[in-house]
């Protein structure tokens, strides 16, 4: 009786768990085929999951196109160098932090949570008057700014609580052998830090790429444009494009879910099994 009830709780648990996936997936998997039909067909009645006619016109459309080309490499060169510098001032910052004691930790440390509670819209007006002041409307130092500002705090109280984790051991080993605290950082932390780097470096990159109300406000030419931009511009004052949004959406979609699975086993590795010896 125990060995059958165990065994209804698991079918139960996993039923809810496809569930999920499907509530989850279903809207994804509708936009994709979306992608795979001719704009005409999208607005069919009654309404089907699969086209009657597969088409990849939008995806050619995409791809032929310089210019809807061009909000790709726009969002991935920001996306990436926000991820890099973040990660780069995360480390340092979460490092201080975790490690040292100085003056002002405190306060510095509640303003840096504080930052988290203010609505980005509310900042929208202030950053453009000092990106215009300063002379870098309509360009990429803008957005890379900006968005360093929103992702920053996150990166620096996640890395400051992965190396929490780590054994204050790994830096007393280092010490006594006559290393610096930028030696004990670089070769013998951030190695281990690898799963709270990779997981920050996903969130920040996840936070670029998906921006729109920023990239939207501080650039005006369509060389400028990032991909959420460049799919609303498809839609136009009497039609709108939407296998394209559709194609467009789908090809956004591709570097999170390629960088997570490429990153998928640093989330649970043991990386501080072992290094201290008992």
């Amino acid at each position: 009786m125990v060995i059958h009830h165990k065994k209804l709780v698991r079918c139960l648990i996993y039923g809810g768990l496809l569930a999920g996936l499907v509530y989850a997936f279903f809207p994804v998997l509708w936009m994709f085929f979306a992608s795979l039909k001719s704009n005409t067909e999208i607005f069919s009645l009654p309404p089907r999951l699969l086209p009657k006619e597969f088409t990849l016109r939008s995806y050619k459309n995409i791809f032929f196109d310089p210019v809807k080309v061009r909000f790709f490499l726009n969002s991935y060169l920001v996306a990436l160098l926000v991820t890099a510098f973040s990660l780069l001032v995360a480390i340092l910052s979460g490092y201080s932090f975790s490690r040292h004691k100085f003056r002002g930790k405190y306060i510095l440390n509640l303003f840096i949570i504080a930052t988290q509670t203010v609505p980005p819209i509310t900042l929208l007006i202030p950053y453009f008057g000092i990106v215009v002041a300063l002379g870098l409307y309509n360009t990429y130092p803008a957005l890379i700014l900006t968005y360093m500002v929103f992702t920053l705090p996150y990166a620096i109280l996640m890395m400051t609580g992965y190396f929490n984790t780590l054994p204050k051991e790994l830096d007393e080993a280092v010490m006594v052998d006559g290393g610096s605290n930028f030696f004990a950082l670089w070769r013998v932390l951030v190695p281990n830090a690898v799963p709270g780097i990779v997981a920050t470096g996903v969130y920040t990159f996840l936070l670029s790429w998906n921006e729109f109300l920023f990239a939207l406000t501080l650039t005006k030419s369509t060389e400028m444009r990032t991909v959420p931009v460049g799919i609303q511009m498809l839609m136009g004052q009497h039609a709108y494009e939407w296998n394209e949004m559709m194609a467009m959406g789908i090809l956004g979609s591709l570097p999170i879910l390629v960088f997570y699975l490429l990153a998928q086993r640093y989330f649970l590795a043991g990386m501080t099994a072992g290094s201290v010896k008992s």
